[in-house]
C-alpha cells in the first residue's frame, strides 16, 4: 500500500446492474473507500471520468450492448487506474483486458476478499490477477483446451430464451411468449452474453445461428 490514506482513493463503479452496484458501493464504503459514482454505460463513464476523473474505475465487460473494452484505452490514456470485474473468465478476454490498459482482472466467480485485494495491490502500483482468472491463463500456457459448455451456467429462464433466439424470435415475440416485458428480456441477453464470453446482442444471435446451422447440416 502507498502512504496516502485509504478513504482519500475514489473508485468509479460500471456495471449495467443495480443490484451489483449497490452491493459492491457498500463493499468498498465499509473498506474505506469512497465511491465517487456510478456508471451503466460507456457514454455516462466517458462523461464521468471527463468531468470527475477517479483514482480507479471498476468496470464489467459486458455493458448491455455495449462492451467494456471500449472503456480500457481511455481510462488509461488519461492514467485511471482499471480493473475488470467479470463473468468471463475465459483467457482471451483477460489477455484482452489487461492489452487494452487494465491494472487487474477478477472474475464474478471470485470472492468479495480477493476483489479487496486487487484493489489493494492496483493502488499500490501492482498489477493483480484473481485466481480463477490466473487459472484460465496457466490452462492455456500448459495446452489445456477443455472448456465447459456455457449454457450449462444458464438459469432455466436464460435456456428457454436462448432457445427462441435460436427459432428467429425477436425480442418483442420473446417477451409476449414469456409473458414479461421487452426490457425484461434484454436484461436476459446481457446475463446470457456474459456466460456465453461474447459482445453483445448481434454477437450472440449469431452464435446461436451458427451452431443451429451447424446442427442442421
Amino acid at each position: 500500500m502507498t502512504d496516502q490514506p485509504r478513504n482519500l482513493r475514489t473508485i468509479l463503479l460500471v456495471d449495467d446492474h443495480p443490484a451489483v452496484r449497490q452491493g459492491l458501493h457498500l463493499l468498498f464504503s465499509r473498506a474505506g473507500y469512497r465511491i465517487c459514482g456510478e456508471a451503466e454505460t460507456v457514454a455516462e463513464t466517458v462523461r464521468y471520468v471527463t468531468q470527475h476523473p477517479p483514482d480507479l474505475v471498476l468496470v464489467d465487460i459486458s455493458l448491455d450492448q455495449e462492451s467494456g473494452f471500449d472503456l480500457l484505452p481511455l481510462l488509461a490514456e488519461r492514467n485511471i487506474k482499471a480493473i475488470v470485474y467479470s463473468m468471463h473468465s475465459d483467457a482471451a478476454s483477460i489477455e484482452k483486458a489487461f492489452k487494452s490498459g487494465a491494472s487487474g482482472y477478477v472474475t464474478k466467480r471470485d470472492t468479495i476478499d480477493a476483489l479487496l485485494e486487487a484493489v489493494q495491490e492496483v493502488f499500490a502500483g501492482k498489477r493483480h490477477i484473481s485466481r480463477h482468472a490466473a487459472q484460465s491463463l496457466a490452462d492455456k500456457l500448459l495446452g489445456d483446451t477443455t472448456q465447459s459448455n456455457p449454457e450449462d451456467l444458464l438459469s432455466q429462464r436464460e435456456q428457454e430464451i436462448v432457445g427462441f433466439i435460436r427459432k428467429g424470435y425477436t425480442t418483442a415475440e420473446i417477451a409476449q411468449k414469456l409473458h414479461i416485458s421487452p426490457r425484461t428480456v434484454e436484461s436476459y441477453y446481457s446475463r446470457i452474453t456474459e456466460k456465453f464470453g461474447l459482445d453483445g446482442m448481434k454477437s450472440l444471435r449469431r452464435h446461436l445461428l451458427q451452431g443451429r446451422s451447424a446442427t442442421s447440416d
